[in-house]
C-alpha cells in the first residue's frame, strides 16, 4: 500500500514539474498573443494616464484635483482608482 502511495506522489510531482517547466519556457504566462497585446496596450495608457497626473501636479493644479483625472483616466485599467500606483505619503 505504501509503495503505490509513493508511486502515485512521485509521479504527480513528476507531472506538476513538466507543467511548471512548460509554462517557464513559454515566457508569457501562458497568454495568447492577443492577451499579451492587451497587457502591452494597458500598460501604456496606465503609463500615460500617470504621465498626465505629473503634468497636472506640475502645472500646480493641485492633488485633489489631479488624482481626481487620474481615478477617471484609469477606470478599468490598474488594481485600485490610481492605477495601482502607491505613494509613501
Amino acid at each position: 500500500m505504501r509503495s503505490w502511495m509513493v508511486v502515485l506522489l512521485s509521479l504527480a510531482l513528476g507531472v506538476s514539474a513538466a507543467y511548471a517547466q512548460d509554462k517557464t519556457k513559454k515566457g508569457d504566462g501562458g497568454h495568447t498573443a492577443a492577451q499579451i497585446q492587451k497587457d502591452i496596450a494597458d500598460h501604456r495608457a496606465m503609463a500615460d494616464a500617470h504621465t498626465a497626473a505629473a503634468k497636472c501636479l506640475e502645472e500646480g493644479k493641485g492633488t485633489k484635483a489631479c488624482h481626481g483625472q487620474l481615478v477617471k483616466d484609469c477606470k478599468g485599467l490598474g488594481i485600485g482608482t490610481l492605477c495601482g500606483m502607491k505613494h509613501k505619503h
